[in-house]
């Protein structure tokens, strides 16, 4: 599936909106090796962690995919959707 470069800035802010999630909760929960936390505790940070890295692996393999079909270094592509993500440009 072809993916536009707003479809890839898209991608990019669900998985970092979801690792920001994973680390709220972390921050609200203590580190499991310092605290014990409960089944339920347990249960939401591992979906969240996971909500987190399928989001991050999708959008890694659609930046993969656009390069290739552009013609980009891949390396260039997550650059600049990363840039677009989290320094956009204000004039836009």
């Amino acid at each position: 599936m072809a993916h536009t470069f707003e479809d890839l800035v898209n991608m990019q802010r669900t998985a970092d909106e979801a690792h920001t999630k994973v680390k709220q909760l972390q921050d609200e929960y203590g580190r499991p090796t310092v605290t014990e936390w409960t089944d339920e505790q347990t249960t939401t940070w591992h979906t969240a962690w996971k909500g987190w890295l399928d989001a991050a692996r999708d959008v890694q393999a659609a930046v993969t995919e656009h390069a290739t079909e552009q013609g980009t270094a891949r390396n260039q592509v997550e650059a600049d959707v990363k840039k677009a993500v989290r320094h956009p440009d204000p004039q836009e």
